[in-house]
């Protein structure tokens, strides 16, 4: 059989050819050998944006970046209940994993959720998770499927054996200015997502000021694509585009984040944009695998596994199987707190005024500023510091309600986050229609 040359796979796709599954195998398994180099995989990569990659392309790197590496093999008869998850496209205050997870869990679900680090402004779910004492973000395969069987899901991050090409590609695309090309990143996240072994997926698509996609129709078509090729790929995917014109949750940084989600978990927050993005991502996901034939039946059954406690205990078993407290959920005490906790408040010449504008990738950078995030590769967080009580879109400032409440490690930290998030906020003279509906909308394949 003749061999397939890597230089002609890269010349077919620069010249506007569709590439046939055998090449587009044969390219991946050359990255993960390292058979094709770094100067390689940029030449390809950029191909992809000036050519584009069509939907069967797609589908076939994903694939094939899937098989680069270890896939997770689940038997849902076995389990005795469907195997899903969600991805989140990522935001400020994004804490919708803790809550979500074990409400399918007490649902009848199932979820092994492979997830990230912080990514610029945004917070990660595996360094929230370490803000946890004693919990294993990188548990060995038995643990994390023993702890996925008997608590009803798991959560740890992505190790090198997972999708291997994707990590090797994605490395080079960060640093080459191709990272935004639909058709890869739709393979990048997917690949993952199908290595972890799901039988469904539900995107959340973060759109806003504060998210990676600022622009509607853009959110819209990677939406399609990740649609698509996730239902193609045998994976039937689904997407909520929900807003990040201002933060999801009330808290922004690591342990912050952990504790506002316990408190959703204890029963103490019904209301609110975390709430309602997490309720309406359950109820996709459960119709989606069979767990609730109407929205109706699945807004039942969330508030039923909230009210009763039983997503709170499915919550505590799965963080004490992976090495962190028996008692969390009941005793936050184990996540420490930053020593300085103070207020921010509007200048004085906008008392009286109402938040029209937010920009909520300052917010986020001021999280980061405080040392909540990482400014390098590598790089040690804090996990205690953050902010609190973020005022929302249409609020009056005053003396007596803060922009915001500061969790800082010292007065110059804190000094610091406070002009970042004065600077962020617009206010005006008259109350304006600023804040839409937190799920906008609903996408199929």
């Amino acid at each position: 059989m003749e061999t397939i040359l890597i230089p002609e796979i890269i010349r077919k796709k620069r010249d506007g050819h569709a590439l046939s599954s055998a090449e587009i195998q044969r390219f991946v398994e050359g990255v993960t050998s390292e058979e094709v180099t770094d100067a390689q995989i940029a030449a390809f990569s950029m191909a992809c944006i000036f050519q584009d990659v069509s939907f069967q392309e797609r589908t076939d790197l994903t694939l094939a970046m899937r098989d680069s590496g270890r896939v997770l093999r689940w038997d849902a008869q076995l389990l005795g209940g469907p195997v899903l998850d969600k991805h989140s496209t990522g935001g400020v205050g994004d804490t919708v994993s803790f809550v979500l997870a074990p409400i399918l869990a007490a649902c009848g679900g199932f979820v092994p959720m492979i997830a990230g680090r912080g990514l610029a402004h945004t917070g990660g779910t595996i360094d929230k998770l370490e803000a946890i004492p004693g919990y294993n973000t990188a548990p060995s395969e038995d643990r994390f499927r023993a702890a996925v069987r008997d608590c009803g899901f798991a959560i740890a991050g992505q190790t090198a054996d997972f999708a291997p090409a994707d990590r090797r590609m994605y490395a080079t695309r960060d640093v080459t200015a191709t990272v935004e090309q639909y058709g890869l990143i739709t393979a990048s996240i997917l690949s993952k997502k199908l290595a972890a072994g799901l039988g469904s997926l539900v995107m959340d698509i973060k759109v806003g000021n504060g998210a990676f996609m600022t622009d509607l129709h853009v959110a819209r078509e990677l939406s399609d694509s990740l649609c698509t090729v996730g239902t193609q790929a045998g994976m039937p995917t689904e997407a909520l585009l929900t807003d990040m014109s201002q933060p999801l949750a009330n808290s922004a940084g690591n342990g912050l984040e952990v504790l506002e989600a316990m408190a959703i978990l204890r029963g103490e927050i019904s209301t609110g944009r975390l709430y309602e993005v997490t309720k309406a991502l359950a109820i996709r996901n459960g119709r989606q695998a069979g767990l609730f034939q109407t929205d109706q039946e699945g807004a039942k059954a969330v508030d039923r596994a909230l009210a009763s406690g039983t997503a709170g205990e499915h919550f505590n078993r799965s963080i004490a199987a992976m090495g962190g407290p028996m008692d969390l959920l009941s005793n936050p005490h184990h996540i420490h707190v930053a020593p300085i906790v103070k207020p921010v408040y509007a200048e004085e010449a906008d008392w009286g005024k109402y938040a029209a504008e937010v920009q909520t990738r300052q917010l986020g950078l001021a999280v980061v500023d405080l040392g909540g995030g990482r400014t390098r590769a590598g790089q040690d967080i804090d996990h205690a510091v953050g902010c609190v009580d973020w005022m929302r879109l249409g609020a009056k400032a005053n003396r007596e309600t803060p922009l915001a409440v500061v969790h800082a490690r010292t007065e110059a930290d804190f000094a610091r986050a406070a002009a970042r998030i004065r600077g962020a906020f617009r206010f005006t003279e008259e109350t304006e229609e600023t804040a839409g509906p937190v799920v906008i909308e609903h996408l199929t394949a």
